[in-house]
């Protein structure tokens, strides 16, 4: 079924996510009546989001046009591009994903965890392979990024050249392969039709570091410490963890690993050739005390204050192995997340109060630098593909208007840029772009093994509960004589402590009575109409006594004497 949204001959761009936020990145392409996915990610919750795992995307639309889909390209193997990918193919057939290098081990371990999700085939791609499709061609190019083998995508269309940068960095001193830049001058030269492109630091005028340049600062650092060294960075960071493994055989320290999603890094890091360590170098976790402190780092999890994480439960006291002793010190060698910085702090209060060294990222120690471009980055992308329509994505509402304005300044047009929301539709010939109106997108929340099942009002009720508390009334009812066997039982729970506050519950316990008693002079029993009658009542006069909104729920047990 045609996209009835565009004209014979447009090409539409929209995002399932990825547009307003930073997160669960999915972005779809229809050419020539063909649907290429790229990037199938998850969101990571703030706390608003009580209990919830993940956000994912609402899928409803390649659901409804599955028949049309020609593949899932994948950028890079971070879990907001890849997180979503078992969720998806618990909906809809996808004929093939494309993915390169450590992106296809991560892949693969998640059809491991997920066993019950029916894998395609992955086929992995090069950057100079080319895939050839319904008038369409596919090629990649290298740019750099925080984990490997990060790929932007070139779509070669009867309307022209779109190109999808991914998440990149320029690095012109990278720890891995160096970016193809002669690949977009050469796509620069060919004529981009339109450029879609990376603006989580669009704000940020500042130079981004090379990766190279802190590996240096970690030897360093490592080299004036004499104690324990525990370090914490993101686990998908394989250039940084192959940094720290460096640095510490420089000064003649073993590294212990500590935490699922570290070890499970390193794992695939070392299957593809990006982790190297002489053997004896990473030791098992049960050998930590028999090292030295001053010849040992632990690497871990946990660099952004996750409560479960293994530095969390370090810095709490609650991990198994790990206790911190005088002489330890903590590194950070990564940036808060936005959302993160309160965990973070939490972990670092925790750490000081149990009187070890914590160096985090700063003027005094560069610990880490980030893998999205800043605003001369974004602005050499611009001017190396001269696109001539261009849509900033991946980010914020803030950031994508910043890159905007940084698309101006390289010379695009303004009526020739689209910033968007999730689900709106641009649609692109080679005259310019038009905003073509809305698909369906939306949120769905993952809890534990349930997806999809937690909406608003249960987030809503989690919310009232966090704060306002609950208050039962237990309302126990002879349905054959029509009466009350005893008084309502009451029971309180983060709404007032009940020791003290016996006239409170006394009071409304009679006030519950009361309703009951009423409905029960009618000679009929509706519980529903009961329910309702006690409900309301309370929510009144608990408001009335206490300027409170706890959540009432009454119980009617129904007893046959």
């Amino acid at each position: 079924m045609k996209n009835p949204l565009l004209k014979t001959g447009e090409i539409g761009v929209f995002a399932l996510g990825g547009l307003g936020e930073v997160g669960k990145n999915m972005y779809i392409y229809e050419i020539e009546d063909q649907i290429f996915i790229v990037d199938s990610g998850i969101l990571f919750p703030d706390e608003h989001l009580l209990g919830i795992d993940y956000v994912i995307p609402d899928y409803q639309y390649v659901v409804e046009n599955q028949d049309r889909i020609v593949g899932l390209f994948i950028t890079h193997g971070h879990e907001d591009h890849i997180g979503g990918i078992p969720y998806l193919l618990r909906k809809i057939e996808i004929p093939k994903i494309y993915a390169s290098g450590i992106a296809v081990d991560l892949i693969e371990h998640k059809f491991v965890e997920h066993s019950d999700v029916k894998s395609p085939q992955i086929e992995e791609y090069k950057s100079y392979y080319t895939y050839q499709f319904k008038n369409v061609e596919i090629s990649f190019i290298r740019l750099n990024h925080s984990i490997p083998d990060m790929f932007g995508i070139v779509f070669r269309t009867p309307q022209g050249i779109l190109f999808h940068t991914g998440d990149f960095k320029i690095d012109f001193t990278p720890v891995g392969p160096p970016a193809e830049f002669d690949k977009l001058a050469e796509i620069g030269k060919e004529g981009v039709l339109c450029l879609l492109s990376d603006s989580t630091n669009a704000e940020q005028n500042t130079l981004t570091q090379s990766e190279s340049k802190i590996g240096k600062s970690i030897t360093e650092l490592f080299s004036r410490l004499e104690g324990r060294i525990l370090i914490a960075t993101f686990s998908s960071n394989l250039y940084r963890i192959q940094q720290i493994i460096e640095a510490s055989i420089l000064n003649k320290r073993k590294v212990a690993v500590f935490g699922r999603s570290m070890e499970r890094a390193i794992e695939a890091g070392q299957q593809t050739g990006y982790i190297k360590a002489p053997k004896g170098t990473i030791i098992e976790a049960d050998q930590v005390n028999r090292v030295p402190a001053n010849e040992l780092t632990i690497l871990v999890t946990g660099s952004q204050g996750e409560p479960f994480a293994a530095l969390s439960r370090i810095a709490n006291g609650s991990h198994r192995q790990i206790k911190v002793i005088p002489g330890d010190t903590v590194i950070f060698s990564s940036s808060p997340i936005p959302g993160n910085q309160e965990g973070i702090n939490r972990t670092i209060n925790q750490l000081f109060r149990l009187g070890v060294e914590v160096i985090t990222h700063g003027p005094l120690a560069d610990t880490h630098t980030s893998g999205h471009g800043t605003q001369n980055d974004l602005k050499l992308m611009l001017s190396l593909t001269k696109p001539k329509l261009f849509i900033p994505i991946h980010g914020e509402h803030r950031m994508l208007k910043h890159h905007r304005d940084l698309a101006i300044d390289c010379g695009v047009k303004p009526e020739n840029i689209l910033v968007m929301d999730n689900g709106d539709v641009a649609a692109i010939n080679k005259e310019g772009l038009r905003a073509a109106g809305k698909v369906q997108v939306g949120e769905v929340y993952i809890d534990g093994t349930g997806i999809g099942d937690i909406g608003s009002i249960v987030l809503k009720e989690r919310k009232l509960l966090s704060e306002e508390g609950l208050f039962t009334v237990i309302l126990s009812i002879d349905s054959e004589k029509m009466r009350m066997v005893n008084g309502p039982t009451v029971i309180s729970r983060g709404f007032i402590y009940m020791k003290g506050n016996e006239a409170i519950t006394a009071s409304l316990a009679n006030e519950a009575k009361e309703v009951v008693m009423q409905e029960l002079k009618n000679k009929t029993l509706n519980e529903l109409n009961m329910k309702k009658g006690v409900t309301e009542r309370l929510n009144q006069k608990i408001y009335e006594m206490t300027l409170r909104r706890p959540l009432v729920i009454p119980i009617v047990d129904l007893k046959q004497q």
